[in-house]
């Protein structure tokens, strides 16, 4: 958990800071999108490679590595001043930060029972929605105290004392022997495409207002950057509380005996109440505003939560970094191909075009997740016994 909370430190610090940055250097949104590119792309490649390097070496060393890694990268962004250096700066940070979730749910499926999984999975990954929340706090009085710059040496600081923890603790014994054998992972099963259609398109909010709720109040409704860092772990503290909430539930719905595929009810509700992300941009009030941010980050953390139980269903747990790698990946993808549009969208001042677009991913998600999975169920029949 604390892990999560350091990498969604070190990625959100530029999301908060912005505003200040691009005003300094003079980037455009629309090459801040790119940036923001950099860093989903290299995430994007960084979560399965790294999921795969866990679940072979162990968590303990692969986690120490890729840390050091991403902590050296996030104090770089100190000396940044233009687009290629911000943009180097931060594929090296999503490259290394892949191994997160990665190391989350390894971690989760080692050490706790299957009752009690989805439960664990959602308190290790809410460090990163508990970062999220805490990061502007924390780096705005900073950066108006001593510079945007003196934050990146923060970042680099709090990921470098992560590390001496990490020494420090001992590896648990699994509470159940994982299993050695080393059969290839089925890239091409429906299943695996059903999980990330979900989780990526599903949770696709998230990204959209991690990213480009500093740029929308302070383009759109005009706030200073002290009165955004005021403000901006509002949103975040949905996706906490959706963690412990959606992972209560799972773990409640799944240990009843029902089956995944009764998910199906869940995720279009979680659909259909994600539209509301269109209409922020005919809410004159700023309070309400943060409430429908607040509502859309919560409702991701259920396709999160949801799409992993379903993907842990199928697969074992000598796949749960990769599994854990692919979501987190395919969501990363597609930020990476959505952000720079974003960013000429806001920059064109066509605010409720971006919006309304962001809002669609969760529907379409769905029905994907909704085809793939009855494709499925009928292969499944199809092949059972007589």
């Amino acid at each position: 958990m604390l892990v999560s909370v350091i990498s969604y430190i070190d990625r959100t610090t530029l999301a908060i800071l912005a505003p200040t940055i691009l005003r300094e250097t003079h980037l455009s949104n629309q090459q801040y999108g790119f940036v923001v590119s950099a860093f989903s792309l290299a995430y994007m490649l960084g979560n399965p490679v790294w999921g795969m390097i866990l679940d072979r070496i162990g968590t303990k060393p692969g986690m120490l590595f890729s840390v050091t890694l991403w902590s050296v990268a996030s104090a770089s962004h100190a000396f940044a001043a233009s687009f290629s250096s911000f943009a180097a700066a931060r594929a090296v940070l999503g490259f290394g930060e892949g191994a997160t979730f990665p190391g989350s749910m390894r971690t989760a499926t080692e050490t706790l029972p299957a009752v009690q999984r989805s439960r664990g999975i959602a308190l290790s990954y809410s460090g990163g929605s508990l970062g999220a929340i805490i990061t502007p706090l924390i780096v705005t009085p900073l950066a108006i105290a001593f510079g945007w710059r003196a934050a990146f040496w923060f970042t680099g600081a709090v990921g470098a004392a992560w590390l001496l923890l990490w020494l420090l603790i001992p590896r648990p014994e699994p509470v159940e022997r994982m299993l050695h054998t080393r059969s290839p992972f089925p890239w091409f099963d429906a299943p695996v495409w059903a999980f990330i259609a979900a989780y990526a398109l599903g949770s696709l909010p998230l990204g959209f207002v991690l990213n480009g709720a500093s740029l929308y109040l302070s383009g759109a409704l005009h706030k200073s950057q002290a009165q955004i860092g005021a403000v901006l772990w509002i949103p975040p503290l949905g996706w906490e509380v959706g963690y412990f909430f959606w992972g209560w539930a799972t773990d409640r719905y799944l240990g009843s005996g029902a089956n995944v595929s009764g998910m199906r009810g869940v995720f279009a509700g979680l659909a259909g109440a994600s539209l509301a992300l269109a209409l922020v941009p005919r809410i004159a009030s700023f309070a309400l505003t943060m409430l429908v941010m607040f509502l859309m980050m919560f409702l991701a953390a259920g396709f999160i939560i949801g799409s992993l139980a379903y993907a842990n269903h199928y697969y074992q747990r000598r796949h749960a970094g990769l599994i854990a790698g692919l979501g987190a990946g395919s969501w990363s993808a597609v930020v990476a191909l959505v952000m720079p549009g974003v960013g000429r969208l806001f920059d064109l001042h066509m605010y409720q075009t971006a919006f309304a677009l962001a809002s669609l991913g969760p529907a379409l998600g769905v029905l994907c997740w909704w085809w793939l999975s009855s494709l499925t169920s009928r292969n499944r029949g199809a092949t059972a016994p007589a």
